[in-house]
């Protein structure tokens, strides 16, 4: 219960610096991240199939 608190805690703080950002910062940012997530969704997905193929 105290993590979920503290994530929702981290959140707002978040959130409240990016009203307070240029838009196009907060794009650019958020753009960053997606692509992150994307590589590592796609690398993810990659070693779970060399996993369960030797299997």
């Amino acid at each position: 219960m105290l993590f979920l608190v503290a994530a929702l805690l981290l959140l707002g703080v978040v959130l409240g610096a990016v009203a307070h950002a240029p838009l196009t910062f907060s794009v650019v940012v958020g753009a960053v991240i997606a692509v992150w997530l994307g590589v590592f969704a796609l690398r993810e997905l990659q070693g779970r199939d060399r996993r369960t193929s030797a299997h």
